[in-house]
């Protein structure tokens, strides 16, 4: 199991580390790069065109601004894509990821993310891997219990 977390620019190294951590904590591969579709459009077609055929399982891509990157992934993957909106510098109120990676057309789909929400591509990913994977399903299903157990402490700590 290999999951490829790709952003636009190294500008968005910050935000996409929080899917990077959480797949190291699942104990997955994770490889990451940086594929601009803006500049390095070779790049991006070698890349989107030939990472089932490398062992990838699931991309998660994330851009800021225009933010195609993860809508051109999709267009030329036969693997689910998870896009993540960054509010770079030269966003507006991030919005324009948003919209950019929300609004794909029929027959291209991307999951999109909160913007920034790097942390949960990488748990959708971890969970598209686990409907597969039973050893990665007990592994969420702990993750998701100690979430639970997380939230009746500090309530409890409340009273």
């Amino acid at each position: 199991m290999k999951i490829a977390v790709v952003m636009g620019s190294v500008s968005d190294m910050p935000v996409m580390q929080d899917a990077i951590n959480i797949i190291k904590e699942f104990s997955v591969e994770v490889e990451v790069d940086i594929v601009s579709a803006h500049r390095t459009p070779e790049k991006l077609v070698d890349f989107s065109s030939n990472a089932h055929k490398r062992g990838i399982n699931v991309i998660i891509a994330g851009a800021g601004g225009a933010a195609h990157l993860p809508g051109m992934v999709a267009s030329m993957s036969p693997l689910p894509v998870i896009g993540v909106p960054v509010k770079s510098s030269n966003s507006i109120d991030g919005w324009d990821s948003v919209l950019s990676i929300l609004q794909m057309p029929g027959g291209v789909p991307v999951a999109t993310v909160a913007l920034n929400g790097a942390k949960n591509a990488g748990l959708l990913a971890l969970q598209i891997l686990g409907s597969q994977n039973e050893e990665l399903l007990n592994k969420m299903v702990d993750y998701k219990n100690g979430l639970r157990e997380a939230v009746l402490k500090a309530a409890e700590s409340i009273k």
